[in-house]
């Protein structure tokens, strides 16, 4: 299986177990905007020339979400959450961060996330994927048990600013000397880490964490550290269902401040997509096959939100 029918054939499994719903992600449906600032450390500087980490303070729009492609999905699931921001300097040299709850991502490579998302495709006439095939395939890859565990044992957020947030991608930073440090993102919280009992998230409503997040920004911004966690000598680069031990250094790159809610931008003819293929100079990609995929997936879904029919979409509209 190889071309963009692969990345179609992604997008039509997600649909089929989420169903489809026009103008809307096929996954991380259910999402709200916010306005932020970043600001890096001195010692992202270091380690990047790129534009964001010279420490000027950089505007940030910021997505946070479900994992669900069910746009009315209720909150209380147990669900892997996702954070995406977006840097944009004045020079328009605009970075995206892609991170989620969960440490690693579930398989190694597009074509065994395929087989996956059909597996889980619920059966017309129970409405539950087949578990025991579904099982089976787990089973026979271990290396999954990361991202299921963490997404199935882990109670539903008190808030999306209560989560830390992880890439499971590695990244080149090129310094002013052409020096290269491999490094993961990960977005930790200020606020700390807090979860709610299951019943207790159900009780709070469907949409609670925008409740939430609205009323605690009025009280001032939720603040991430940008945390670097740099590679060991043996860290794999191209797995990402490998998790980094946490012994490797960390270094905090910087702040980003989420200071409020803003609406929805996405409306008619105008989409956002973020990427995390989009780096500025002074950022590399690795050979991730999932990283690459992500972006090429992600096209097929923006372009059927924009309603557009395309050959081989291969990059996603940043703005349309």
């Amino acid at each position: 299986m190889a071309g963009d029918d692969l990345y179609e054939q992604i997008v039509d499994a997600a649909n089929a177990i989420f169903g489809t719903h026009p103008h809307r992600r096929a996954l991380h449906a259910k999402g709200l905007f916010c306005s932020g600032t970043f600001t890096a450390s001195p010692e992202a500087g270091a380690l990047s020339h790129a534009v964001h980490f010279r420490g000027d303070p950089i505007p940030a729009l910021v997505r946070f979400s479900n994992g669900s492609g069910d746009p009315e999905s209720d909150d209380a699931q147990r669900d892997s959450r996702g954070m995406a921001v977006r840097l944009r300097p004045p020079s328009g040299a605009e970075t995206d961060i892609l991170a989620v709850t969960t440490p690693a991502f579930v398989l190694r490579t597009p074509e065994e996330f395929l087989e996956l998302m059909r597996l889980r495709e619920p059966d017309p006439q129970t409405g539950q994927p087949d578990f025991e095939k579904l099982g089976a395939f787990l089973a026979s890859h271990p290396e999954s048990q990361t991202a299921v565990n963490a997404t199935v044992n882990t109670e539903p957020p008190a808030s999306f600013a209560t989560l830390a947030y992880f890439s499971p991608h590695a990244f080149k930073l090129v310094n002013a000397d052409g020096e290269g440090t491999w490094v993961r993102y990960r977005w930790r919280p200020q606020a700390g880490e807090a979860t709610l009992p299951d019943d207790e998230a159900k009780e709070r409503g469907r949409d609670y964490l925008r409740a939430e997040l609205e009323q605690r920004l009025r009280d001032g911004p939720a603040v991430f550290e940008l945390i670097l966690q740099l590679r060991g000598q043996d860290d794999p680069l191209d797995d990402p269902t490998a998790v980094w031990p946490d012994d490797r250094e960390q270094v905090v790159a910087g702040v980003l401040e989420v200071a409020e809610l803003v609406d929805d931008p996405e409306s008619g003819d105008h989409i956002d997509v973020f990427d995390p293929t989009r780096v500025a100079d002074g950022i590399e990609l690795s050979d991730d096959p999932i990283l690459h995929a992500r972006a090429r997936a992600y096209s097929v879904s923006a372009y059927r939100r924009l309603g557009v029919e395309v050959e081989s979409p291969s990059t996603p509209p940043a703005k349309h």
